[in-house]
């Protein structure tokens, strides 16, 4: 009596593809292709396994290794939480992820759901301990690889703008990109001329900004120039033909639209107009802190002001000292210079903003709203912080730190900063502009 044979499970596999570049993705014969073709034959030989190749289609052409914010990646997600593939075949590793942290979230989606991951050209099975060691360590290799590719095209960049090339970007009102180019617009080019010379003989920036929309002089994608667009336009050095690189200035390749006399008029004009209108509005203007400093046990630090000899002082003073709370009770300092702990504050946030976590969480923030950027380009963008800032008044200056910081707490080790996550993206927005709206 012959035995009844259990008859094999069916495997749905899935074949993913990448390539990182568009170029030749209109070829009838692709890297995408050759990839697919790999592993379809992969599963064809597979076939006495139950292996059975899905029809749908998850090629991802022109899309980094570095993010998972890739639409064939997203689908074969879904799909996958749908119940719908068991096996993920791919060529290399690297075409799923080259990020470590990336590709650990992957597989955890794989094995909360069940699937395999194959790759083609590297032996792994993750469901072992030996295989996912084999594959960290080979994914922390490709990771190094895409770092040192970073490193490569930073270094480019940076000796090409040496060198007043533009690299691409976004491109400022009175030119236009041709061959990689900066090119003259004469039109436009009469505007931003005008936009200084009005500046230049001004005496509020809300007069300028009312000339401006009087004559329908507007941005590069035709909206009216408001003043946080007039500030990136006067500070802009491309106009004077200049390329700037991580705040070194370098001669630019592109013709000048301002001379140096119009642009040292200008920035004398806005520094004036910066001093004066910060004195104008320093005392009807809200304490930069208010709302925001406390004690390390909890009280809150209120604004307070004196004169002698008038002369204005102003301090932060616990409200432990205002109520009167016996002094064997009060911890840490109670009472500060209010410019001293301001200033401390500001070059702080100044410093955060460089560090690679906090431009990493505003990156992801801003992403979800402008995901046409890059974290170059959010680090260029944090790096405008300081020209934005000095052309604030006080109360501007006071509405950016209610959006940036959520707490400053004072003890006797010293001040802690707890920024706003939340609002790193809006100020990411509010430096960057769209992405034809460039100053």
């Amino acid at each position: 009596m012959t035995a009844r044979q259990t008859p094999t499970r069916r495997l749905r596999c899935a074949i993913y593809t990448r390539k990182s570049t568009e170029e030749g993705l209109d070829m009838e014969f692709n890297s995408l292709e050759a990839q697919r073709e790999a592993c379809e034959a992969y599963i064809a030989s597979q076939r006495a396994e139950g292996w059975a190749c899905l029809r749908e289609r998850y090629d991802d052409g022109g899309f980094s290794g570095g993010t998972l914010d890739r639409p064939a990646l997203q689908q074969l997600i879904a799909d996958i939480e749908d119940g719908l593939v068991d096996v993920v075949v791919v060529y290399k590793i690297d075409r799923l992820s080259r990020a470590l942290m990336d590709f650990s979230k992957l597989v955890e989606i794989f094995d909360r759901h069940g699937v395999t991951f194959v790759s083609v050209t590297q032996s792994f099975n993750t469901t072992t301990s030996m295989g996912r060691l084999t594959l960290n360590i080979l994914l922390s290799f490709a990771q190094f690889e895409r770092e040192v590719i970073g490193e490569r095209i930073r270094d480019k960049v940076a000796a090409s703008k040496k060198k007043g090339m533009w690299m691409g970007g976004f491109v400022p009102l009175g030119y236009d990109a041709i061959d990689r180019k900066l090119v003259i617009n004469p039109a436009e080019a009469e505007n931003v001329r005008t936009i200084f010379e009005l500046f230049a003989r001004s005496e509020t920036t809300a007069s300028v900004v009312r000339e401006l929309d009087a004559r329908g002089i507007r941005s590069k994608r035709g909206r009216p120039i408001d003043r946080g667009a007039l500030y990136k336009l006067l500070h802009n050095r491309i106009y004077r033909g200049e390329i700037t690189h991580k705040g070194a200035v370098y001669p630019g390749a592109h013709e000048a639209i301002i001379s140096p006399e119009l642009w040292d008029a200008a920035h004398a004009v806005l520094k004036g107009n910066t001093h004066a209108r910060a004195g104008r509005t320093r005392a009807a203007a809200p304490a930069l802190l208010r709302g925001l400093i406390f004690t390390q046990t909890g009280a809150a630090m209120t604004p307070h002001h004196t004169k002698r000899k008038g002369k204005r002082y102003c301090y932060y003073t616990s409200m432990d000292v205002i109520r009167g709370r016996p002094k064997a009770e009060l911890r840490g300092p109670q009472r500060l210079p209010a410019a001293t702990v301001e200033e401390a504050v500001i070059a702080e946030v100044r410093r955060m903003l460089r560090t690679p976590e906090i431009v990493a969480r505003t990156a992801r923030a801003l992403r979800k709203e402008r995901p046409d950027l890059d974290e170059n380009t959010v680090v260029a963008t944090l790096g405008q912080f300081d020209d934005m800032w000095a052309a604030l008044i006080p109360a501007e200056q006071a509405r950016v730190v209610q959006l940036l910081v959520a707490r400053v707490t004072v003890g006797e080790d010293g001040m802690d900063i707890d920024l706003r996550h939340d609002g790193l993206g809006a100020l990411a927005s509010l430096l960057t502009p769209e992405a034809e709206d460039a100053a």
